[in-house]
């Protein structure tokens, strides 16, 4: 039992929880290289994406038994994710924190996203024939990694030069009275020659 569900059901929920971060990362990263804030599907896949590195620890094996590679990108994607959280909300992306939010959140979309090529390569059968290894590395899974890693290096670079949100308009102010407004017509103005 963990968290008071089977192995199963807290693998079922952990799943959905990293499948919905990758979601809302991806949507996130598109709206990035539109220099869209995003502010609510932000705070998802952060949520998200911190949920699902921190409950992977929960998985057996445990740390404590005997630390796993997928525990420590598990850390390091917690340690990113520090950081970007700090960028995107305790310096409100001012100055050198814009490139560092940017890079941070991407990083820690690719970690996720590398997890889940290596989770297919083991889970899905007709990758996993592809790959038979445990942990894959036949050159179809190497294939399949490097492809991620030339796309998000691309992503990450055009997202570090084109990300620059802008802050939400000032609602428009409205005049007092209607009296105030003026009309002006070309009736009204005489032109000498």
């Amino acid at each position: 039992m963990i968290l008071g569900m089977s192995l199963a059901t807290f693998t079922m929920v952990h799943v959905f929880v990293s499948l919905t971060a990758i979601v809302t990362g991806l949507v996130v990263m598109f709206g990035m290289l539109g220099s869209r804030r995003m502010p609510s599907l932000t705070a998802i896949f952060l949520m998200f994406t911190i949920l699902t590195s921190a409950s992977g620890f929960l998985i057996p094996p445990l740390l404590f038994e005997k630390p796993l590679p997928s525990h420590m990108i598990g850390i390091l994607s917690l340690a990113v994710l520090a950081v970007a959280c700090f960028a995107r909300y305790c310096t409100k992306l001012a100055g050198a924190w814009r490139w560092i939010y940017a890079l941070t959140a991407l990083v820690s979309l690719y970690l996720n996203i590398f997890v889940l090529v290596i989770q297919s390569f083991l889970k899905v059968p007709a990758l996993h024939a592809l790959a038979p290894s445990v942990p894959p590395v036949e050159p179809p899974f190497a294939i399949a990694q490097g492809i991620v890693l030339v796309f998000f290096v691309v992503v990450i670079i055009a997202v570090i030069r084109r990300y620059r949100p802008v802050s939400a308009p000032e609602p428009a102010r409205k005049l007092s009275h209607p009296s105030a407004y003026k009309s002006i017509s070309f009736a009204d103005q005489s032109t000498e020659l």
